[in-house]
């Protein structure tokens, strides 16, 4: 078996006095498409920051292609071919769509261009002068994702895929991670629609109060409602 592309050992990270993940083991294989799940609270978004060197991790190892990125910077380990897409969107209120989307852009011949990017996005190409803090939540979701493609990322974190946006927006969304997903690029992907995330992922991960509880194929998921209702009901 090949070397995970992203790995996490025993994993652990405070807030202050705050013992937030406890130990976790985490790993994404190259073109593997991983669910990220757990009910509020349980340590999804401080995981995705943990490996991603926005929270330090207090004690375990993070590796990318098996090298050890726990005491690299964030623009480091983003500039090795990790991509975020932060649950609050994060995008550049002052500035227009262009800016926003050129001040993340890298140069990669084979890559993402801004074209490929308005062209898998046509409403941003409509809103291209307009700043940030004019668009829709679904079109400022739509530009985080569109600017963290400009970067070529091997690995995509996102954390809450589709949070409260329009139906036809998410479904947009979807369609959009689908076309990665058959692209061959790696995904962690945060989420509350069980059902798009599980056709999706080629893998589920549970976390309850910042520990793994599942981690198992999809299929294995969708099979077990008792485990869906214990791990993610309400």
């Amino acid at each position: 078996m090949s070397a995970p592309l992203l790995e996490a050992r025993d994993l652990h990270t405070h807030y202050g006095t705050s013992h937030v993940l406890r130990g976790i083991d985490f790993s994404v294989g190259a073109g593997e498409i991983v669910a990220l799940m757990g009910r509020n609270g349980m340590g999804k978004t401080t995981l995705l920051r943990s490996l991603l060197g926005l929270t330090r991790a207090s004690r375990g190892e993070i590796l990318l292609d098996g090298e050890t990125i726990g005491e690299l910077t964030p623009f480091r380990i983003a500039r090795r071919g990790l991509a975020y897409v932060p649950e609050g969107r994060g995008i550049f209120p002052l500035l227009t769509v262009r800016e926003n989307l050129l001040l993340a852009a890298r140069p990669d011949a084979n890559g993402w261009t801004l074209e490929r990017a308005l062209a898998a996005f046509p409403r941003l190409a409509q809103r291209l002068t307009h700043r940030g803090s004019d668009l829709s939540g679904g079109e400022q979701q739509m530009l985080t994702l569109a600017r963290a493609l400009l970067t070529h990322p091997r690995l995509l974190l996102l954390d809450e895929a589709t949070e409260g946006l329009a139906p036809l927006v998410a479904r947009d969304i979807w369609a959009t991670l689908q076309s990665l997903r058959d692209s061959g690029m790696a995904m962690v992907i945060v989420d509350k629609n069980f059902a798009m995330l599980s056709r999706l992922a080629d893998r589920c991960v549970v976390l309850v109060k910042g520990r793994k509880a599942f981690d198992a194929p999809s299929a294995a998921l969708v099979a077990e409602p008792e485990l869906r209702a214990k791990y993610l009901g309400v």
